[in-house]
Order: C-alpha cells, then structure tokens, then sequence
C-alpha cells in the first residue's frame, strides 16, 4: 500500500505516470477547433456554397416527410411538389425569424418529424371519404393547418410568457446527456436502414463521405479545408452521377418497382409535376378545418416538440452553440427561442405543411462536420430555400436526389448530434451512484420503451392503447 499511494520508492513513480496518463481533459464551455464562429462569417464565395450545402441536407427531410404522407392523404405528384415547395419557403422564413429574432444561432428551422405521427393520425381518422383524391388530399391538409394552429399556441405562451424560462433554470447537464444522445442516435431508423433500400448508391456515399470529411482532409494539406466544408457537396455531386449512370444504362430496367424507387434517379416524378414559378401562400388549401380531437392530439405533440426545443436548448439548441464555438444560452434567450418556434408552427399551419417545425438535427450535425458555425451561413441557406421554393423545377431537380444518398449523410449528422449529447458528460461527476442511476436508467429505458411499442404494434397491428376515440 505504500507503493499505491506513493511512499514505496520507485512505486511512486510508476503511479504518477499512469495518474498522468489517465488525468481527464478539462471541461470547455465552448468548443474548440472551429474555423467560424457566430458572428465571423467566411468570404462570400465560401459562405454561399456552404448556405447551398446547408439547403441540400434540409431539402432530404422536407422530401421524405412529404414523400411519406402525400400519397396517404391521396395526393399526387402534382400536390407532392407543391407540399415540398410550401415546406421549402416556410423553413426558409422561419430560419430567418429564428437567426435574427429567435435565438440568433445557427439553427435552420425545417419540418419536424415528431410531428408525423399525428399527422398520420388525422390522416387515417376516417372522416375523408371523398371519391377524387385530390379533393381529399385538401380536406385532410386544411384538417391537419387547423390543428397545427391551435397547436402552436402552447409554445407561443410559454416561449413568450417566460413561463419556458423558469423550467429550463432547472435543467442539468446530466439531463440532457440521455435525451440529446437518443435524440440522435433514436433515429437509426433513418439511417442505414434506408442505405440499404439500395446499397450500391448509398453505400459508396457513405464512404465517400467519411473518407473525404475524416481521412482525406487530414491526409491532404493544401485540400484541407475544401475536403472538410465542403464534402457532402463533392460526395454528392460524384455518386448522384453514379446513380444516373446506372440508371441510364438500364442496370434498373427489369427489377422491382420498389428498388426502382429507391435506385433511379428519375422514378420521383417531381420535376414534371412541379411548376416552373409558383409562390406559396397563406390559406392556398382553402380555409383550415377545426376538429377538437385533432386539435387535442397535434397539441400533444407540440408540447413533445416543446420539450425537445427545451432540450434542444441544452441540447440541440446548445449543440447549435457549441459547434458555432458560442457561450452557453441563458435561460431567456432559450425561451425567446421556443416562442419564436411557435410562431414557425403557426406558420406552417397558415401556409399549409403536412408537418410543424423544430431545430433540424441534420443541419446541427452539418455544423459540426464543416467546422464552421456563423449565422450569415444559415441564412444564406434560408435565402435558397426560399429562392428555390418559387422557381419549382429548379428545386425539383435536387429534390430528386435518391433517398439511399440523403440517408447516408444522416449516418454522419444523426451521430454528431447523438456525440454532442454525451459530450455533456464532461460537466457532470461521474463517481457518484446518483449519477450513474440516472444515467443508466435514462438510457435503457429510452431504448427499451420504444421496442416495447415497436413488438406490440407488429404482432397485434395496432398500439397497446387502442379504443375508438381520435383524442386518444
């Protein structure tokens, strides 16, 4: 024991070399290694490719939300373009609104997929029994701008009472390790599972991607910072040609419809459908419909979304924060945030989205894997958004990218987003049992609950609270 605590001779010397080897990082408000921050733009040339950069990732969301509900609600090609250009402009105006009077972070404010579910719900509440689909698809979409109006009132009052400010004062680091990490890494289901829809388009991006934003910037010094910001255009750009040589040379001709789909680069059928110059506005699907168990269910679900801006906030507001290399938010400008969430809510539901908004996780994780944080960035983004939202087959184009591409970089983003949640780890004490209880019970459970739901919907064909009642 003498040896152990270093009175034994020698001893002593060999435990300060492992004491030294094991002594932990220190803990850093703010992240280091970024090339811009907030407030330090980069020259003009670089900041619009990495605005488009930013553009790209979004669009993947705005056209698998929109891909996935559309043909529920009965609509065609021709109503999908026009749900993805009105989700385009919407996300363009609120991540003005959110960088200039919300938060000011680097957030990009896209559709949500928390808000899918009731979507769904409302999709199959068997009231639209209209034989033209297309008059059921505007039914159901004024149905769904109804109840996300009344929804997005939750966080307007607390965004904007302060009331959302006295809740987050009492979070912790340790709470938002669980609840960011699953946050990112709960959605595998968008990750691979989606590559391997067609693995010989989206598994070549995958690596293309990683060796390009990981290895090859480290490896090539004169190219370093072209292969670091801008690799997800340069993956991209190499395997959607690679795609369309495929496609063209008939390698997809005789299989089947689905892994056509999911393969070709010209099975979207957005850009015929879509207009050449179409601009989005208010109440287009005719005036919303109101429905007090619709309203009851999109409420629910803005207050999730509610809980995950708060942890956002924390979380993916603060991992925003802390890839832009900026102080830790105060409790205030958190809650400022959230209302100005609720105001993109409401937005959504006057214009006529098929889903809310939220911060884009995608584009969080983007921010980590450019290095490059600064507020002018984002914007530029919202400005293409709402730039290629008006002229329709221009943004038709890129929204034809095969999903397989765009689920490869959210391997990359999901991740950085479920990284930055442990990362919060280093501001919490790690050897106490409280600690490790909380953590751990945390965890598990936010892994166990959801395939406890998952088992029962695919034996049974339906959730374990399943009664005839829409608000339940």
């Amino acid at each position: 024991m003498a040896g152990v605590n270093g009175g034994g001779g020698g001893g002593g010397g060999v435990v300060k070399v492992v004491e030294s080897s094991l002594a932990p990082h220190p803990a850093k408000d703010q992240l280091q290694n970024v090339s811009y921050c907030i407030t330090s733009p980069p020259p003009w040339h670089e900041a619009i490719l990495l605005g488009f950069q930013h553009y790209i990732v979004m669009l993947g969301t705005v056209v698998i939300i929109s891909t996935a509900l559309v043909p529920q609600m009965g609509g065609g090609n021709k109503e999908k373009a026009d749900v993805i250009q009105t989700m385009l402009f919407v996300a363009g105006l609120n991540t003005l609104l959110q960088t200039m009077f919300g938060t000011r972070l680097p957030a990009v404010i896209g559709s949500s997929y928390t808000y899918v579910p009731s979507t769904i719900s409302i999709i199959l509440s068997g009231r639209w029994s209209d034989p033209n689909p297309v008059a059921r698809f505007k039914k159901e979409m004024r149905a769904i701008q109804g109840a996300l109006i009344i929804a997005s009132t939750i966080q307007i009052i607390l965004g904007f009472s302060g009331l959302w400010r006295n809740v987050a004062r009492l979070l912790s680091p340790l709470s938002a390790v669980p609840l960011v990490a699953l946050a990112g890494f709960g959605l595998y289901e968008l990750g691979f599972p989606e590559v391997a829809r067609c693995v010989e388009i989206g598994l070549p991006q995958l690596i293309i991607l990683v060796l390009l934003s990981q290895y090859l910037s480290h490896l090539v010094h004169s190219g370093k910072n072209i292969f670091e910001r801008f690799a997800v255009l340069i993956s991209v750009a190499i395997v959607w040609i690679y795609a369309y040589i495929l496609t063209v040379s008939g390698v997809y001709n005789h299989t089947a419809l689905k892994t056509q789909t999911s393969c070709r680069t010209d099975r979207s059928g957005l850009i015929h459908a879509a207009p050449w110059i179409r601009a989005p506005y208010p109440f287009q699907w005719g005036a919303p419909s109101f429905d007090a168990g619709e309203a009851f269910a999109m409420m629910m679900t803005a207050f999730v979304a509610l809980v995950e801006a708060c942890f956002f906030s924390t979380g993916g507001f603060i991992a925003v924060s802390r890839y832009a290399s900026a102080t830790p938010m105060p409790p205030s400008i958190l809650s400022r945030g959230v209302g100005w969430q609720g105001i993109g809510i409401l937005l959504s539901g006057m214009f006529g989205t098929v889903s809310g908004s939220s911060v884009s996780m995608e584009n969080a994780g983007l921010l980590a894997l450019t290095r490059i944080g600064s507020r002018r960035v984002v914007q530029i983004s919202a400005g293409f958004m709402i730039f290629f939202s008006v002229l329709g087959k221009f943004g038709a184009v890129f929204a034809s990218i095969p999903p397989p591409i765009i689920a490869a970089l959210y391997c990359l983003f999901f991740a950085y987003v479920g990284g930055v949640g442990l990362s919060f780890l280093q501001f919490c004490n790690l050897n106490t049992f409280r600690t490790k209880f909380i953590l751990g019970f945390s965890v598990f459970l936010g892994l166990s609950v959801p395939q406890y739901f998952n088992e029962y919907e695919a034996i049974n064909g339906y959730g374990p609270v399943h009664t005839s009642s829409r608000w339940v």
